[in-house]
C-alpha cells in the first residue's frame, strides 16, 4: 500500500515489507490469484493514518507472453449449388411442369425457372398462367436449343453442344436467351460468336446482332468486314443475301465502317 506521502508502507495483512509476488505460468487458466484478506481493525488504523484514503500500487512485469495457436486450416469445398440443381433436373425429382417442344417433352421445376427467367416467371406464375397438367407448348424452337436453355438455367453454363463452337447452334441459343430474358446466357453466346466470326458466318451473325440489339457483336462483325479485304467474298454467301433482305439499313453501317478503316489506314501510311 502507498501512504499519503506516496511512500510504500508495510502491508498490514502481512505485517512486513515483503511484496506479494506471483508468477503466472503457461498452465494457468485463471486471471486472478489467491487473496490474503486484511483484518478490519488493521485497515481502519491504516486509513486513520492516511486521511481515510487507500491506494494500492500493483506492478505487473511481463517477461514473455504467449497466445495459443488457434490458426487451423479447414478445407472448404467449392460451391456446388448449380451442380446440385443440374442433378435435380436430370433426376427429375419434384418436377411440376412439362414443356412440349416439337413433340419432345421436357420436365422441369416451376420455381427454378421462375427464379432464373422473368419470362418464365410471368408465364408460370403471372395472371395469365395456367396450372393445368397439360404440357406447355413451346413454338418456333428446336428441341436441342430448348434443352440447352434448360441446362443453362440449372447449371449456369453453356451446354455441351456448344463445345464444338457450332455457329448456328450459338445463334439459335442467343435468340432463345433473348426470348426468355437470360442476359448472362445472351452475353456468353455473344462472346462465343465473336470468336467464331469468319467469311461464311459474319453476314448471318451481323443480321442476328442487328435484330437482337447486340451492339458489341455487331461492332465485331463490322470490324471484321472492314479490316480485311473480304467484302467481295462475303457478298457471295447466302448469309449476305439474307442480310440485305432482312436488314437493308445495315449496308450503310458496313460502308461507313469500311470508309473509316480506309481513312485510318491512309493516315498511318503518311506518318
Amino acid at each position: 500500500m502507498v501512504d499519503r506521502d506516496r511512500r510504500v508502507s508495510k502491508l498490514p495483512m502481512l505485517g512486513d515489507d515483503r511484496p506479494l509476488i506471483h508468477t503466472f505460468g503457461p498452465g494457468d487458466r485463471e486471471w486472478s490469484w489467491g487473496v490474503t484478506y486484511i483484518d478490519k481493525f488493521k485497515l481502519r488504523h491504516f486509513l486513520y493514518l492516511n486521511d481515510d484514503s487507500l491506494t494500492i500500487r500493483c506492478v505487473l512485469t511481463v517477461f514473455k507472453s504467449r497466445t495459443e495457436d488457434v490458426n487451423t486450416t479447414i478445407s472448404v469445398p467449392p460451391a456446388n449449388l448449380f451442380r446440385d440443381l443440374e442433378r435435380m433436373l436430370k433426376d427429375g425429382k419434384g418436377v411440376d411442369v412439362t414443356f412440349d417442344v416439337d413433340g419432345h417433352l421436357f420436365h422441369a421445376h416451376r420455381c427454378v425457372l421462375s427464379a432464373r427467367s422473368p419470362v418464365f416467371d410471368a408465364e408460370l406464375f403471372g395472371p395469365l398462367s395456367k396450372n393445368s397438367a397439360q404440357p406447355v407448348k413451346i413454338n418456333d424452337m428446336d428441341p436441342t436449343i430448348f434443352e440447352g436453355l434448360l441446362h443453362f438455367i440449372y447449371a449456369d453454363s453453356l451446354p455441351d453442344c456448344c463445345d464444338s463452337d457450332e455457329n448456328t447452334t450459338m445463334q439459335h441459343l442467343l435468340v432463345a436467351a433473348d426470348r426468355y430474358g437470360l442476359d448472362r446466357l445472351r452475353a456468353l453466346c455473344e462472346a462465343k460468336l465473336c470468336q467464331g466470326i469468319d467469311v461464311q458466318t459474319v453476314a448471318t451473325t451481323l443480321a442476328l446482332a442487328e435484330q437482337h440489339n447486340c451492339d458489341q457483336l455487331k461492332d465485331a462483325c463490322l470490324r471484321f468486314i472492314a479490316s480485311r479485304d473480304v467484302l467481295s467474298a462475303i457478298m457471295d454467301t447466302d448469309g449476305f443475301r439474307h442480310l440485305k433482305e432482312s436488314c437493308p439499313l445495315i449496308l450503310g453501317d458496313i460502308s461507313e465502317k469500311i470508309a473509316t478503316f480506309r481513312r485510318r489506314r491512309t493516315s498511318m501510311q503518311h506518318l
